[in-house]
């Protein structure tokens, strides 16, 4: 397989998920000398032509020569001044460390693994499963629609969203089919999307398209608390810290790294108050939104006042079907990604990167999961997995 010497595919530190920036920053304050480990997970088990493995090493060498620009880091002082002006200097002076990445191909099989303190290795997850995918369509001689076609189909998907009345952001970096489509995308919804475009996950785009960058934090982020605090305690601490660090600024929270029902468990009066709302992530979006109606009624909470961000797998009938139902009950705004990114006429790559272990201080090395809504999307060690369930009284399937 020949390798294109175009080996330049992540050209700005900020082409990543906003939340990847948050929980870092969150990190360095928190938790400085936590350590974490990372797996690729390969859900759709495609098949890697032969010289995957050195174009992916080729790409993320490249990495190791971003930095942050004094533009980039003047619009993150104006745009998020919840970030504390250190972090920001901390930013400019960090640099990508491809040594932290490790990736091994064998036949059409690959691996890609990565370790290192939490607030480096945090920033790898989103460019490497960019990379993956972009080289894939490329190295597989795979041919995408043209640009006028995916701008065609963005535009009607966001003009059919307006007629809905309902805010969407964009969350697809991650599973993007190029940052070519990915660009295109975005110029397309703020053009046309006036009113119900509010923002984009990726900081680099929200920054070249002047919109707005959407995010709060991921599974991780609890899948760490676990490690250090133990699973029964691993919600409330994570929205302890979470709280500490941004003091009611980005108020959405995840509810489904240990299912949702455990998370309502311990998301009482003070969180459901605090917090602006909660996001989808996984399991059916309709049962998900009478359980967190009845959460907030049962906290005496008025639902409307709150807003249920759905984000699991989302098109536009999907999106149909959850706004008919949710309308007058309970705040909704929609994060879609693949449907916005990866919907170029090809087959989009079923992968996501987790986190495997964390080692907070004082250690030592655990091994985390995540225990999704869906079983299916359940990660982590099979002996791990069982653990969780015993100790949270969630059903095996």
């Amino acid at each position: 397989m020949e390798i294109s010497n175009s080996n330049k595919i992540i050209s700005s530190i900020l082409d990543n998920d906003f939340y990847k920036f948050t929980m870092q920053h969150a990190v360095i304050k928190k938790f400085p000398y936590a350590k974490t480990s990372y797996i690729f997970i390969n859900r759709g088990q495609h098949k890697y032509p032969e010289g995957f493995a050195t174009a992916l090493r080729e790409a993320i060498d490249e990495m190791a020569k971003l930095k942050l620009t004094k533009a980039e880091k003047e619009f993150l002082k104006n745009t998020c001044p919840y970030l504390d002006p250190t972090y920001l200097d901390f930013l400019q002076g960090y640099h990508y460390d491809p040594s932290e990445v490790n990736i091994y191909q064998e036949g059409e099989d690959l691996e890609v693994t990565f370790s290192g303190y939490w607030y480096r290795a945090i920033l790898w997850e989103v460019p490497i499963m960019s990379i993956i995918c972009e080289l894939y369509y490329k190295l597989t001689g795979a041919v995408r629609e043209d640009d006028e076609t995916i701008k065609q189909k963005t535009r009607s998907k966001i003009e059919n969203y307006k007629k809905l009345g309902i805010t969407i952001a964009e969350f697809g970096t991650r599973r993007r089919h190029s940052y070519e489509v990915h660009s295109l995308v975005v110029e397309t919804l703020q053009k046309y999307g006036q009113g119900c475009f509010i923002g984009t996950s990726n900081v680099h785009f929200a920054m070249k398209y002047g919109t707005k960058p959407i995010g709060t934090h991921a599974h991780e982020w609890f899948m760490f608390h676990a490690a250090k605090y133990g699973f029964k305690m691993a919600n409330s601490m994570g929205l302890e810290h979470w709280v500490d660090v941004y003091r009611g600024d980005l108020g959405i929270a995840l509810t489904d790294t240990y299912t949702s029902k455990v998370f309502f468990e311990q998301f009482d009066k003070k969180f459901a108050k605090l917090f602006d709302g909660v996001r989808h992530d996984s399991g059916d979006p309709i049962n998900f939104a009478n359980e967190t109606i009845a959460h907030y009624k049962e906290m005496n909470i008025d639902p409307v006042s709150k807003t249920i961000i759905f984000s699991d797998g989302l098109n536009p009938e999907k999106v149909d079907r959850i706004v008919a139902y949710c309308k007058g009950k309970i705040g909704m705004s929609f994060g879609i990604g693949t449907d916005f990114t990866n919907d170029a006429g090809l087959p989009p790559l079923n992968i996501v990167i987790k986190m495997s272990q964390a080692f907070p201080e004082g250690g030592p090395w655990t091994d985390v999961v995540k225990l999704s809504d869906e079983p299916k999307k359940h990660t982590g060690t099979p002996e791990m997995i069982d653990l969780a369930q015993r100790l949270l009284d969630i059903p095996t399937e």
